[in-house]
């Protein structure tokens, strides 16, 4: 439970307080000096407020200021910027709240279980497909990519019920991708489909689907060149609890 500050502490919280931005390179000699308060007092002040001391305080400053946005550091970016980094944030953070936790110990298990992993991807979701097969091929787990439409649909009717599918694609409309998975589909051959769209043909034909938010907001509205940062938000933390589980 926090103390009751005295009135020369409770001078000091207000004085830190107004001068948030330098406090984190400020020692605790230069403090006492401009707050015209005893380094007594600042220690006594920061255990109350429930830290170790002035350093503890400090190092708690530094952590909350590279976990924050801090537009201070920007002041020549305009509203229309800030829109934007917002909007990569907002992306990011509503999309991990989506994720189910349950379909990514499945989709982690069944990949274990798989002979190959073979990822399906089109367009610029073909840069996440890359990084997959190589963290993958890095995890000694046997994996393909295919971004070419012919041999998407070729493959797909190759595939035994030894391999996981992962299909990677934002709107999950994408035509080669759809008949690759009805393939899949067909035959119960064990797939996973990453998207960012709550309704589209592959989520019906998906066994497992992890699903992220996708911003409706665009800079390039007359280019289907949306961004596939919740793919990307999504696939990391595939992979990073596949790595998880290999070292249990």
């Amino acid at each position: 439970m926090e103390q009751k500050l005295s009135e020369a502490e409770e001078f000091l919280w207000n004085y830190i307080m107004q001068h948030l931005q330098e406090i984190p390179n400020m020692s605790i000699i230069k403090l006492s000096e401009h707050a015209n308060v005893s380094t007594t007092t600042i220690v006594r002040t920061m255990k109350k407020k429930g830290y170790d001391g002035y350093t503890s305080f400090k190092h708690h400053l530094k952590d909350k200021e590279n976990n924050e946005i801090n537009f201070s550091k920007m002041d020549k970016v305009d509203a229309q910027i800030r829109r934007s980094i917002l909007k990569n944030e907002h992306e990011v953070i509503r999309t991990i709240n989506m994720l189910n936790t349950g379909v990514i110990e499945d989709a982690i298990q069944k990949i274990q279980a798989a002979k190959r992993v073979i990822i399906f991807a089109r367009g610029f979701s073909e840069l996440i497909g890359e990084e997959m097969r190589t963290k993958f091929q890095l995890a000694d787990k046997y994996c393909e990519l295919y971004t070419d439409p012919n041999i998407i649909t070729k493959i797909s009717t190759r595939l035994t019920k030894n391999d996981m599918v992962i299909f990677i694609s934002l709107s999950g409309e994408t035509k080669e991708l759809i008949t690759a998975a009805q393939n899949c589909y067909n035959e119960e051959i064990g797939n996973l489909l990453i998207t960012a769209s709550e309704a589209n043909p592959l989520l019906e034909l998906a066994e497992l689907a992890l699903v992220g938010y996708k911003s409706e907001i665009s800079l390039f509205p007359d280019y289907e060149v949306r961004s596939r940062l919740p793919l990307l938000v999504i696939a990391r933390i595939l992979l990073d609890s596949y790595a998880i589980r290999l070292q249990k």
